[in-house]
């Protein structure tokens, strides 16, 4: 009996250790297999979290007080000592035989404890169909970015069909109010119901297994994930169906959007503990919930603000003492009645657009006088709306911005950042800069920063190169305070045809504030040294990139000369520019084939590869074309203005969806100066064709980019 126990005790001892010595070892063998016996790892126990780069002997020693800050210190010797950027467009990297040495130790530490990452929107916007080998590579990127606080939405559709098949919805019921994978996040948002489904039982099935596997993960690293919660949302006939004291908001655009029950309601507290009980069983518990009541809602008339902060602040106690809750810091949420009796430490506020309009009380529209108060809350960059193709920053208002909290009174409870943009896989440049700001304390210049960020990115110093970024960091990357508009500056090859096209999307609020020659001249400058460059990854996307950007920006300029040409009755001059335009936007298309992060058919196969049958195949297919396209029918589409709210400036859609749009525009046009009566296009007729078609597009990159950027810039610099 001693000897068995004695045994136990020993294997007890050496599994850990021989399954897995610590997750930072998957991570550097998924980077390169191998790089594992290059490092030293060391947790060691610290009051503030840091991360130190040291030698021993022929191997870097990397030390943290957490397994993320370790990955984040790893980070930060790949980019600054080897040269080597990991970022979205390349995860993995050849490392050398022997590492650059760490000549004197680093050290590293921040105050800001929590790192935030994920809008609701992300979730729909770029995340709607990864499967695992994606999901890992996302979680891995967030390590080595410092990332400890992710919203973790996977597989919240689940709880939801569980708990309302308690209260007694059928499925067909269940099926009418849960919306399809791509639309899920509007959903989760109280915005809209069932458009986009109805899911099969195979996608609660795989969600699920997901995001088990998420949250493993996650904890493995040490990162605490942020579950959605219960903030009272229920289907718009819960009154009938349910006999609940509801309010029901006005449609959002088109869609009939969930009720909210009222707090007061007798069965509030009930409906709440059902919901965390199914997530229990699901996913177990969590420190933090994110619930954002109200969001956009027009009418909450009638609501009892404080007393839905009390009901939902109790609801998660209930389930975690320890609990906080996540709260988006947008718009007029939240309401300041809502949270004015909440007690400090059991709140965290994201202050979801500090680049640009911070609500915290530093100048901005959205200025509150007293910021949050007793509350805690995180400075925040949204960055990018509608996953939208663009380069876009704010480089010098991000800097400020973030570096005004130092002293400020008003920024007494901030505890950290959060990256809440809706779509990811863009402008690698502004999530690096804002992940390092935690870790830099005393203020960079963003001259210095951008060139160390460059040896980073392309393992080198060139003058052209830094020539090159040096003119984007000082105008496209450096939208100005005032400037409002909603992410990118928005390719006119994109727009719906009119006489008087300037954004794409409603609401993006788009104005003037670069040099749009700028981007061409930046382009010009990296295809000077592109040969030199060949087959560096980092380099090849950047360059297509760039050259996509200075094709749109042509683009504009020649749609403003061919609609001056039409206004002018000049014939010749208006069938020249008009097709100079259209040869524009399909050698945009062709370029932007030679990566495959710029194809549809990578988000389209995304989309196909989760079904399990034919119909579900095409059913996520169909998500997939909406959603980037007319996004609703034709009602949400025209009259709720969400046509092209997340339009993709992608290869293969801009030469079977853009192009045709403006094909057939300019034709009416020069019918016109033909003496033809005027046609007016309908433009959703023409565009849903695409969403219900199933022609195939390929994921894998075509040609040679640099001979496309070529190309391309011909094209640009015709007279």
């Amino acid at each position: 009996m001693k000897n068995k126990l004695l045994l136990l005790i020993f294997m007890g001892a050496i599994l850990p250790a021989c399954l897995l010595a610590h997750p930072i070892t998957g991570l550097l063998e998924r980077i390169d297999p191998g790089a594992s016996k290059k490092f030293v790892i060391e947790l060691k126990k610290g009051n503030t979290d840091f991360f130190e780069l040291d030698q021993k002997g022929r191997k870097v020693v990397v030390r943290g007080n957490s397994y993320v800050n370790i990955a984040t210190g790893i980070q930060w010797y790949l980019k600054y000592y080897a040269g080597i950027h990991l970022s979205w467009n390349g995860m993995t990297a050849k490392l050398p035989d022997v590492l650059p040495a760490v000549t004197q130790k680093e050290r590293h530490e921040t105050d800001l404890s929590l790192r935030y990452d994920f809008n609701y929107c992300t979730y729909s916007y770029t995340m709607a169909f990864w499967d695992w080998e994606r999901w890992e590579k996302e979680i891995d990127w967030m390590a080595l970015h410092g990332i400890n606080l992710p919203l973790a939405a996977v597989g919240q559709e689940c709880i939801w069909r569980n708990m309302l098949q308690k209260l007694g919805y059928s499925k067909d019921e269940i099926n009418r109010f849960i919306a399809g994978p791509a639309f899920l996040a509007w959903w989760a948002m109280n915005n809209l119901e069932g458009w986009g489904g109805p899911n099969p039982d195979s996608w609660y099935t795989e969600q699920e297994a997901l995001q088990k596997k998420i949250l493993k993960r996650m904890r493995e690293y040490g990162i605490k994930p942020v579950f959605p919660g219960y903030s009272g949302m229920v289907p718009h006939d819960a009154d009938a169906k349910l006999g609940l004291n509801i309010t029901k908001s006005e449609l959002w655009n088109g869609f009939t959007r969930p009720a909210f029950l009222q707090p007061t309601d007798a069965r509030y507290a009930e409906i709440a503990a059902l919901y965390y009980e199914e997530q229990q069983k699901l996913f177990g518990k969590a420190d933090y919930y994110s619930m954002d009541p109200f969001h956009e809602a027009a009418n909450a008339e009638g609501v009892d603000f404080d007393a839905a902060g009390q009901a939902i602040m109790t609801a998660m106690k209930k389930v975690n003492p320890k609990a906080v809750w996540v709260v988006q810091g947008w718009t007029e949420n939240p309401r300041p009645e809502m949270i004015k009796n909440l007690a400090s430490g059991d709140l965290l506020i994201l202050d979801l657009f500090s680049e640009a309009r911070p609500m915290w009380g530093i100048p901005s529209i959205w200025k509150r006088e007293k910021g949050y108060e007793q509350h805690d809350w995180l400075f925040c960059m949204l960055l990018n709306f509608g996953g939208n193709v663009g380069l876009h920053g704010r480089m010098d208002q991000l800097l400020n911005n973030f570096y005004l909290t130092k002293n400020n009174p008003l920024a007494a409870n901030l505890k950290g950042i959060g990256l809440t943009m809706e779509g990811i896989e863009n402008n690698p440049i502004m999530f690096e800069l804002m992940c390092e700001l935690p870790w830099r304390p005393e203020k960079i210049t963003k001259e210095a920063w951008l060139k160390n960020y460059l040896f980073a990115r392309y393992g080198t110093h060139d003058p052209q190169i830094e020539q090159a970024w040096t003119l984007l960091a000082n105008t496209i990357y450096n939208c100005p305070f005032g400037n409002n508009q909603q992410g990118p500056h928005e390719s006119i090859f994109c727009g719906r045809p009119s006489l008087n096209n300037f954004q794409v999307s409603s609401w993006s609020k788009m104005a003037n504030y670069y040099d749009p020659t700028v981007t061409a001249e930046a382009a010009r400058l990296m295809l000077a040294v592109a040969d030199k460059y060949k087959g560096n990854n980092n380099f090849e996307y950047d360059l297509v990139d760039i050259v996509r950007q200075a094709a749109a920006d042509k683009g504009r300029i020649v749609y403003n000369q061919t609609v001056a040409d039409f206004k002018s009755f000049d014939k010749r001059s208006f069938a020249r520019h008009s097709h100079y335009f259209l040869d524009l936007l399909l050698a945009q298309d062709k370029l932007l084939g030679t990566r495959s992060e710029f194809r549809v058919g990578r988000w389209i196969n995304q989309a196909r590869s989760r079904g399990t049958t034919e119909a579900e195949k095409d059913l996520y297919e169909w998500n997939a074309r909406v959603q980037i396209t007319t996004w609703g029918n034709r009602v949400c589409a025209d009259d709720g203005g969400l046509r092209d709210y997340a339009h993709k400036e992608w290869n293969g859609i801009l030469r079977d969806f853009y192009y045709k749009r403006w094909a057939a525009y300019w034709k009416t046009l020069q019918d016109q100066l033909d003496g033809k009566p005027e046609v007016k296009l309908d433009y959703y007729a023409m565009e849903e064709p695409w969403t219900l078609a199933k022609n195939p597009y390929s994921t894998d990159a075509e040609g040679d980019c640099i001979e496309a950027a070529r190309e391309v810039m011909k094209l640009i610099d015709l007279k």
